[in-house]
């Protein structure tokens, strides 16, 4: 069958999910500008379910206003007509029940991806602008009502879809169109558009997974359709079986697409569990202490470090065959630098990560002491950072930094490493060195920085930075490798507060 055969069975299917009568009216008139409160309210006011539901979120803690509301009235002047046509189409979504409980689809894992795609997409665009938030939440919140569509009109071959897709790594949309004959975004989009959803949520639903479908030129819906496809990569980090790989693609794709920084990006991933638990009572899911997206990655790569163990050992078993051995060991090699890369390494500045800078400082302390050795440590900041970023952008702003990295490295030793502590600043970790020989070491750093060109299209970037150091000489110092960090620290306070483009050797 064609798609759009596809589609006529959907339609007339028994199984399709429908609206209530209130959550129509109110997709009809959404795009109305003209719609007052009043009228709002007395529609919602019909459903005496619908409004029990409204009054009892109105009066929960996640308001948590000081009187109680006794009417929807009440509710629509004190949260808003948005908040309130937010509330309506959400409970009316959370509705949709399943025709067959034997089902394999999951209805409960499916609201809850579908909720934290919501206040994803609500917390990526509070980073763009306070209006249409609560729009948002419902682009989010329905981008994969398809899915939902597909499992109830055709139950049997969605459950060879979800089969096939723990078994291979086909994309949902692939298995789709291969199984049943279309996908979910075009049934999705198709179902709405019959419901009468205007365009601004249909248009989300549509290229929710390929942004780049989307060719129109209004500016609204181009961000939408962004927002709304990155809300999706957030939920692959915490629902999916590969964290890492998601993560990636959204700290590339919202920088290509929305122009964000790592301090954006990290405060988005911060907030995301706590605000989808909280959402989430709301609404009655119980949904208790969900994990952090950091939690998350860091198991992830814990469990790829193991992985770069078990390489190992299959290096060292595979010795009966010296043919079969060197195809392998090239194989399981190149795996292997990819995983210590994707674990010890910087993404944007190739620099080593915070993660292995602590690591490496354990390890060279621990040695330092074997051998009774110095041990020194370099902080360094790029100054007024901020300033490269608001005049010539982000992108411009990454090139200083990858430049940077490069500049600093050169001049160290095989030996030594440079790690990005945190964003605009470095460390530098000098083994078997005094503090007074890294303080030549870090002269010369400095000296090479403010003499070197930054340019990046034809925009030369002046670039000088401070510098902080302190020694330790773990044989003879009781102070421990988070002292050492902090008197680091400390000294490039000092070089800041005295007018930075220096170095200071904490004593």
């Amino acid at each position: 069958m064609t798609k759009d055969d596809i589609l006529k069975t959907v339609l007339k299917s028994s199984s399709l999910p429908t609206l209530p009568t209130v959550a129509c009216k109110l997709i009809s008139v959404s795009s109305q500008e003209e719609i007052g409160m009043n009228e709002i309210a007395n529609l919602v006011s019909k459903d005496a379910s619908l409004s029990a539901k409204v009054l009892k979120m109105a009066n929960s803690a996640f308001y948590s206003f000081p009187c109680k509301i006794s009417t929807v009235h009440q509710a629509a002047l004190r949260i808003g007509i948005n908040v309130l046509r937010s509330l309506v189409l959400s409970i009316s979504f959370f509705s949709i029940k399943a025709k067959n409980k034997k089902d394999v689809f999951d209805y409960n894992r499916f609201w809850e991806q579908s909720l934290a795609n919501a206040v994803a997409s609500k917390l990526i665009m509070s980073e763009i602008g306070k209006s249409d938030l609560e729009e948002i939440f419902i682009s989010g919140l329905l981008q994969n009502i398809g899915e939902l569509i597909l499992a109830l009109c055709f139950p049997q071959q969605y459950e060879q879809v979800l089969l096939e897709a723990s078994k291979s790594e086909k994309d949902i949309i692939e298995l789709e169109e291969q199984i049943i004959g279309a996908d979910h975004t075009f049934i999705g989009y198709e179902v709405a558009k019959n419901w009468g959803f205007p365009t601004i949520l249909l248009t989300p639903i549509q290229y929710h997974h390929c942004p780049e479908g989307y060719t129109g030129n209004h500016k609204k819906l181009k961000l939408a359709v962004n927002v709304v496809y990155l809300s999706g990569m957030i939920t692959n980090i915490i629902y999916s079986n590969k964290p890492l790989k998601h993560h990636q693609i959204f700290l590339n794709e919202s920088k290509a697409l929305l122009g964000f920084d790592d301090k954006i990006i990290d405060r988005i991933l911060a907030l995301v569990a706590a605000e989808i638990a909280q959402t989430a009572s709301l609404f009655g899911f119980d949904i208790k202490n969900p994990r952090s997206i950091e939690d998350i990655l860091q198991e992830a790569n814990a469990a790829l470090g193991n992985i770069v163990l078990t390489y190992n050992q299959m290096s060292r078993e595979l010795m009966v065959d010296k043919a079969q051995l060197q195809e392998h060991t090239k194989k399981i090699e190149e795996e292997k630098k990819d995983i210590e890369k994707l674990i010890h390494v910087d993404g944007l500045t190739k620099a080593y990560n915070y993660s292995y800078l602590h690591s490496f400082l354990d390890r060279e302390i621990t040695l330092a002491a074997r051998k009774n050795l110095s041990l020194s440590l370099i902080l360094v900041d790029a100054d007024h950072f901020k300033s490269i970023n608001d005049n010539y952008g982000h992108l411009a702003g990454d090139f200083v930094l990858k430049e940077l990295c490069q500049v600093m490295r050169n001049p160290l030793r095989d030996y030594d490493i440079i790690a990005r502590y945190g964003g605009e600043e470095f460390a530098i970790v000098l083994v078997e060195t005094t503090g007074q020989d890294a303080l030549i070491v870090a002269e010369k750093l400095r000296e090479t920085i403010a003499a070197h060109n930054f340019i990046y299209h034809d925009i030369q970037c002046n670039v000088t930075a401070s510098f902080g150091l302190a020694e330790i000489k773990p044989a003879v110092d009781a102070f421990t490798k988070n002292d050492l960090i902090n008197f680091a620290d400390k000294a490039l306070y000092e070089s800041k507060k005295g007018g930075r483009n220096r170095v200071t050797l904490y004593t």
